[in-house]
């Protein structure tokens, strides 16, 4: 799989990053997510994962040819939003060691790749609202 680099946020040590692939899906690269009170919130399937990424992230997608990054909708792939008003997000865990090779990861995030269609949806106004309540 080979990706193309749409944007990060970053802060000293840390550093979500937005990727296009191309097999018609984005590769959110994040935090990963080991407290328990919000892992417990979540039915994570074999071989998911899940990854914690500010909002602004998805900006970015406006480098992809779409017209706004701003999330409108809260639902899956992005799973909660936090009181910190992050996003966690889940996916298939990335394991593609060609995309893998591409990318510079510390040891406390991974990546999942959720397809174009999740995520670009969540940029649609909604007639109702959807957003999950904050974790706890």
């Amino acid at each position: 799989m080979r990706l193309r680099f749409l944007g990060k946020n970053s802060t000293p040590g840390d550093s979500p990053t937005l990727y296009a692939s191309d097999r018609d899906s984005y590769v959110v690269q994040g935090w990963r997510v080991y407290a328990q009170d919000l892992l417990a919130q979540l039915d994570v399937p074999e071989g998911h994962s899940v990854v914690e990424v500010p909002t602004e992230l998805f900006g970015h997608l406006v480098k992809d040819g779409v017209a706004t990054g701003e999330i409108k909708r809260f639902t899956d792939p992005i799973m909660l939003v936090t009181e910190q008003g992050t996003c966690i997000v889940q996916g298939p865990q990335m394991r593609d060691a060609e995309a893998l090779s591409q990318m510079r990861m510390p040891d406390y995030e991974t990546c999942v790749e959720v397809p174009k269609s999740s995520i670009t949806a969540l940029l649609e106004e909604n007639g109702g609202s959807d957003h999950q309540c904050p974790a706890r």
